[in-house]
């Protein structure tokens, strides 16, 4: 046992079939028990030593029970949720400028915000993610709904060179996003990102103000680049630079920057996110979806950047699954790369856990299963006969598991899912409101698609 954790009387003894703690890399524990105390792990020990040495602790078993750190949705849309199915079999800039930009238009606010997240919550929760990294209009509302569910997020200040219904251009984004996270910056669950939207949405000079407020304030930035190969044309013939050049060149790139997507990158541009000690937020379901393409991440992870897994939002996924993305993830990287080891299961384990929280500046907080760090853990079951039987619990979770069998989800130690179900009175409520308003967003949208697009949902 950790030295001096004998002192600290634990609340309550998760004692699972195995844990597989991130760090050390490459461990799974057998008939361990991780101890909380007021949020926070202060023991992984053997099961009888921690009995013995909390015999009034609070005790969970989970005998067929895999445990591991909560996961991290490094890249997230969440009012989206709304507008799941909107958009189907269109690439990229169609579905952008043809369904999605003009549906928020006519219906983006407060409202459809804080509705679309709360159904991202619930998602989230109950597919074990505990924290998410979102980037949309009206921010505090995002805040206020992962409140509401319980969930820990990243929220982000959204910066682009259009007017919305929240905000009448760059210098008002940014002003309303800094007044939301000053107001909200003492929610111990809540931190945030400056969030320009992509090198082509933003100009020079609101970049540059993003750069400076970055180092002054010390927040991550997060922002899509190199989605596709139309993305890095137009930029050459713009800026004659590709656009993770212009960023660098414009101070954007460090340690606290993510590069969203990341699909079109050559070996000058893998450098220079190594180099600069960036990280990646991979979505490549939406990739996939909108035909982007396949991001060459088993270079990006031999040159040394820090990898995440992101969901993207409802909208061009179109589930907030970070179980399945992590697969997809290692398989494409096996079928990309002619390599069936790289991206092992271990190695997938960390991108979707430490590798999104290293990310978004979090890592001394979450992401591992270690002494001292926030209690967000999720709980799989793999004593279903359909997981049977099971040689590596790791391999098993990334390769055979569902979001389904996510039985239990701890966020600052507190239970937000128990037996399958969101376990906190407030998200049952918010989230049993969403059922009747959920039908009210469905004919919202339905009304609002352009002339002659069929919608058959009924």
């Amino acid at each position: 046992m950790p030295a001096g954790c004998a002192l600290l009387a634990a609340m309550e003894l998760i004692i699972p079939r195995w844990v597989a703690p991130v760090v050390p890399d490459g461990v799974i524990l057998s008939d361990h028990a991780v101890a909380l105390e007021h949020g926070r792990i202060v023991a992984l020990a053997p099961a009888v030593q921690a009995r013995e040495a909390w015999p009034q602790a609070t005790v969970t078993e989970l005998p067929g029970h895999l445990l591991v750190p909560g996961f991290v949705n490094l890249h997230t849309h969440a009012p989206m949720s709304l507008l799941r199915g909107a958009g189907d079999d269109m690439p990229l800039q169609a579905w952008l400028r043809e369904r999605i930009w003009p549906l928020e238009a006519k219906l983006m606010g407060p409202e459809f915000v804080a509705d679309g997240t709360v159904l991202a919550c619930a998602e989230m929760l109950m597919g074990g993610i505990t924290c998410f990294n979102d980037m949309y209009f009206h921010p505090e509302a995002v805040a206020e709904a992962a409140l509401d569910m319980g969930m820990r997020a990243a929220v982000g200040i959204i910066v682009v060179e259009f007017p919305s219904s929240y905000g009448s251009g760059p210098a008002d984004y940014i002003r309303k996003g800094l007044e939301m996270r000053d107001r909200l910056r003492d929610e111990p669950r809540l931190s945030f990102t400056l969030s320009p939207h992509a090198p082509y949405t933003v100009s020079d000079d609101s970049l540059r103000r993003v750069s400076s407020l970055a180092a002054e304030l010390g927040l991550p930035v997060q922002c899509h680049v190199h989605e596709t190969a139309g993305e890095i044309t137009d930029s050459l013939a713009e800026h004659r630079r590709r656009p993770l050049q212009r960023l660098a060149d414009l101070g954007l790139l460090g340690p606290e920057f993510i590069a969203i997507h990341a699909v079109h990158l050559d070996e000058a541009d893998i450098a220079l996110l190594a180099r600069h000690g960036a990280s990646v937020a991979h979505c490549p379901h939406s990739n996939l979806k909108l035909a982007s393409g396949i991001a060459p991440t088993t270079r990006l992870m031999t040159a040394g950047v820090n990898l995440g897994v992101g969901t993207d939002g409802a909208a061009s996924n179109n589930r907030l699954d970070l179980l399945s993305e992590a697969r997809t993830a290692a398989l494409l990287a096996k079928g990309s790369s002619g390599d069936a080891t790289v991206w092992s299961a271990h190695q997938t384990l960390h991108a979707m856990t430490l590798g999104g929280a290293r990310a978004l500046g979090l890592g001394a907080r979450i992401g591992s299963i270690e002494p001292g760090k926030q209690a967000d853990l999720t709980a799989v079951d793999l004593a279903d006969p359909l997981s049977q039987p099971v040689f590596d619990p790791v391999a098993h979770l990334i390769h055979a598991a569902g979001r389904e069998q996510v039985t239990h989800v701890w966020i600052d130690g507190q239970l937000v899912v128990r037996a399958r179900q969101l376990h906190a009175e407030r998200a049952q409520l918010r989230l049993a409101e969403m059922r009747g308003r959920a039908r009210l967003w469905h004919n919202r949208v339905v009304d609002t698609l352009p002339a002659g697009v069929r919608h058959p949902g009924g």
